[in-house]
Parts: C-alpha cells; structure tokens; sequence
C-alpha cells in the first residue's frame, strides 16, 4: 500500500514523504519506517498529535492504501488568549463593527 507522511518541522517548511508500506500497518509504525522518529526526537512524545486527510487519529490507527498521515505541531499561544491580547492593544473602538464608522452617523450602523 502508498501512503503520503507530511510534517512542518517549523514554519514556512513542509516535509512530504511517499512510503510503499505493508498492509495492517499503524500510524506509528509507518513514522518509525520513514525515520522521522530518529530524525526529530521530539515525535515520539505522548503530545503528539496524528491525522489522516485531517481527521484526528491515535498513534494506534491503521492505514489504509492513499491515506495521507499528517504529523501536527503543538501550538506555541492559545488562539484565544492572542485574540485578547490583540483586542486589548487595538481597544474597544477600533474592531468589529464600529472600527470603520461614518462621520455623523450612531454607534453600531
């Protein structure tokens, strides 16, 4: 069976490996064979997060023939604590509806 491993290691930089694999193979065991645990120790961690075609799988799940098994990264920033974050630095009245307003006209239209 053909999978595609795809991986960003950092920003801006996209891995992509095909793999001819043997049928019944897992999640893991087809990272093992690329040599990517070896190659970034930091895959092998319980934090690891795997998906195929971007659906949420355990390291446990076995591929089938086409799958795309895709390796994720742990966010660095809470995507709603920057949101924040930013709201507090830009303020009240320069977001949302009432950031870009006519002259003359209420609050909100």
């Amino acid at each position: 069976m053909q999978i595609t491993l795809t991986f960003s290691p950092a920003p801006r930089e996209v891995l992509e490996l095909h793999l001819h694999l043997p049928e019944g193979c897992t999640a893991h065991s087809a990272l093992e064979q690329a040599g990517w645990l070896k190659t970034y120790p930091d895959l092998g961690t319980p934090a690891l997060t795997l998906g195929v075609w971007g659906r949420r799988v355990g390291p446990g799940h076995v591929l089938r023939d086409g799958d795309r098994l895709e390796v994720y990264r742990a966010l660095r920033v809470d995507p709603k604590v920057a949101r924040r974050e930013r709201f507090v630095g830009q303020g009240a009245r320069g977001t949302g509806l009432f950031a870009k307003r006519k002259a003359g006209s209420k609050a909100g239209y």
